[in-house]
């Protein structure tokens, strides 16, 4: 925070690690499955990026794609992953949870938060998906989180950006000590509009995967045949975390902040 922000690149591989540390990146989060916002990694993904960075690690923790409404079973995943993710090493967890009717499960957050401490926590973008968002963050305050990430409840954090400068406005008070850090705005930031989002919210950390696709190795390739779904990345273009993005988005950061 020596330049007054700080940069957290959302990975799903060690090159996309080594290159966000390399680019500059302040903090990783570290996921599986991307395209579906981010799952929980493997441990053994943990373990090497581990060894490879030393830039903090938070670890998704998220046991499928789709809502935030959670059956017991994957209550019981999420907290073995948990546990697992602080033995092999990690800096902080990340998740979400909320009931049906779009409000923070208070009752699963402090469970889940009991697992993950001493260790700082963020509430992901499932924040984006409450009924209430000025209410929503007031209970995650209450709760003990240290930070929260959202596109301001749009689709990206450009049009959402009136709602993220009032949240973090309600974060930033000065009438009161809160314990939920800088608000971070998550979803869409790229070259082109990161100036317009830190200078709208006033924010003073952003998120982003900053990644540009990289051709595959292979030589033979079978285009009849796909390993995933329809809407699934093709077999032969990887996204990975482009360092000169990552620089660039830091110096931007660093001209206005």
């Amino acid at each position: 925070m020596d330049d007054g922000f700080l940069m957290e690149v959302c990975v799903d591989s060690v090159e996309s690690a080594v290159n966000a540390e390399r680019g500059g990146a302040g903090r990783i989060e570290l996921c599986a499955g991307l395209v579906e916002g981010g799952t929980t990694p493997s441990m053994g993904l943990l373990q090497v990026v581990k060894q490879c960075v030393r830039v903090p690690v938070f670890v998704m923790i998220r046991p499928r794609g789709g809502d935030f409404l959670y059956s017991d079973r994957e209550v019981e995943v999420m907290k073995a992953d948990i546990r697992l993710a602080k033995l092999h090493g990690a800096d902080g967890l990340v998740f979400g949870a909320l009931t049906e009717d779009g409000r923070i499960d208070t009752e699963l957050c402090t469970a889940l938060l009991a697992v993950c401490r001493p260790l700082p926590v963020t509430f992901h973008r499932a924040f984006d998906m409450v009924h209430d968002p000025l209410v929503a963050l007031e209970t995650l305050i209450s709760l003990g989180f240290e930070r929260v990430l959202t596109s301001g409840c749009d689709s990206s954090a450009l049009e959402g950006l009136s709602l993220i400068k009032r949240l973090a406005e309600q974060v930033m008070s000065p009438a009161r000590f809160v314990t939920l850090g800088l608000f971070p705005p998550g979803g869409g930031i790229t070259e082109r509009n990161l100036q317009r989002i830190l200078e709208g919210s006033t924010a003073s950390e952003f998120h982003c995967s900053a990644r540009s696709a990289r051709d595959s190795g292979m030589k033979f390739r079978n285009p009849n045949v796909a390993m995933g779904a329809s809407f699934s990345a093709p077999e032969y273009s990887i996204k990975v975390a482009d360092v000169a993005k990552v620089r660039t988005l830091n110096a931007i950061a660093k001209n206005i902040l």
